[in-house]
Parts: C-alpha cells; structure tokens; sequence
C-alpha cells in the first residue's frame, strides 16, 4: 500500500468572514500607480538656458548687478570704449626691414637700367628729397583747384581732394617740426600758404557763382565747375 503524504493548507484569505483583518495575515505590498494617474515632473529650469519656443531668449544673470555684490571678475574687467580700436599688427623687425629695403633697392636699379636700355640718352631718375616731396604734394592741391587748366576751358575743380593734399602738407609741417632746416621749413611753410589762400580764393569763387542770379554771358569762358 503506497504511503500517503500529509499536506499543509495555509489560508492566505486577509479577511475573516466576518470582514475582520486576520492577525496573521501577511502584509500587503502597495500597488504601483495606474500610467493614467501619473504626472510628468518638469525639468529644473536652467538658468542659462536660452530658447525662443515659448518666452523667447533668456537673460544670463549676473551676479555683479542681480545680487547687488560685484562679480568675481568685476574688479578685472577693462572698460570697453564706445568703439572698439582694431589691433595693429607688430612692427616688423630689424632683420625683415633692412631685407625689404635691399629687394627694393635692387628692383629700383635693374628698372632703371630697362628704361635708360630702352630710351638711350635718359637720364636717371632724380631721388626724392623733403623738397620734392613738398612741392609735388603742392602742385597736387593746385591742379586740384583747377590750376592746370589751358586758357578758354572750364576749369574742373576738385575741392574734395585739394583739401585732402593741404591737409597732408600740414601732417607733415605737425611731425616735422623742430627737424627741418631753415630753407626746408620756408618752403613747406610757404606751399601751405598759397594752397590754403588758393583753397580760399577757389571756394568763395564758387559761392559767388552759385548766388548769383545772372546766367553767363554768351562768348564768355564760363567758370569753375566742380568735379563730383
């Protein structure tokens, strides 16, 4: 006869039928939240963060003006100018100047020795002087101002660009003062007179002519026009 083995019937019922909660009922495990029922929880807010989906950029804070306590580089912080100076680049050096100058020297001398092959009898070039200097810059202003203008044509004048030339001889009288001779000085002196008096003369004449109500006599060389 097989042998019968003894079963143990736990009741696992939480309630007695009288609804009561059983003493020796194990404890129930809590239920995890239906996904209907649970909320989205919202990102922290970045305080840095900018985005234009619903508000728009963000302002960064700053902690020198928002706290009312200067920033940890408020006392580092160079001003800025209104408008900012672009950087020069370096001085080249010693080496790289004395270089350019020989290459250039060099060039100067094999064009020179082309021109004169080409036109035998030429003389060289003169070099350029203080002197040459100023007196090209000069006949610049009064060619501007129609100095160069052959007898019975309208002068064009260029006031624009005469201004520009006497205001060259003056940075050029400002940075070498105390450095020229006594005739250099007269003569950078003396070209800055007659191109601010002929700048004068040239302007007042226009004015005269725009002023005046009477058109110009027929036969007559008509004047100045200026060259825009």
């Amino acid at each position: 006869m097989a042998e019968i083995k003894e079963f143990v019937v736990n009741d696992r019922r939480k309630f007695t039928p009288e609804g009561d909660i059983r003493p020796d009922a194990p404890p129930s495990e809590p239920k995890a939240p239906r996904p209907e029922t649970l909320q989205p929880v919202a990102p922290p807010p970045d305080q840095y963060e900018s985005s234009a989906r619903l508000t728009g950029p963000q302002a960064v804070p700053n902690p020198s003006t928002d706290s009312g306590a200067p920033g940890p580089d408020s006392r580092t912080r160079e001003p800025q100018d209104a408008e900012a100076q672009p950087e020069m680049p370096p001085p080249p050096t010693d080496e790289q100047t004395a270089q350019a100058k020989s290459a250039y020297d060099a060039t100067v001398d094999r064009l020179d020795t082309a021109i004169r092959a080409s036109n035998p009898g030429m003389e060289r070039m003169p070099e350029m002087t203080f002197d040459r200097l100023v007196q090209s810059i000069y006949m610049q202003a009064i060619l501007q101002l129609g100095g160069g203008a052959e007898p019975g044509q309208t002068p064009q004048v260029d006031l624009l660009g005469a201004r520009q030339s006497i205001d060259m001889l003056t940075v050029i009288a400002d940075k070498s003062k105390g450095n020229l001779t006594k005739e250099e000085d007269s003569l950078l002196q003396s070209a800055l007179f007659e191109g601010r008096m002929g700048f004068l003369e040239m302007t007042q004449l226009l004015a005269r002519q725009a002023a005046s109500k009477q058109g110009p006599i027929p036969g007559a060389p008509t004047g100045p026009s200026i060259v825009r």
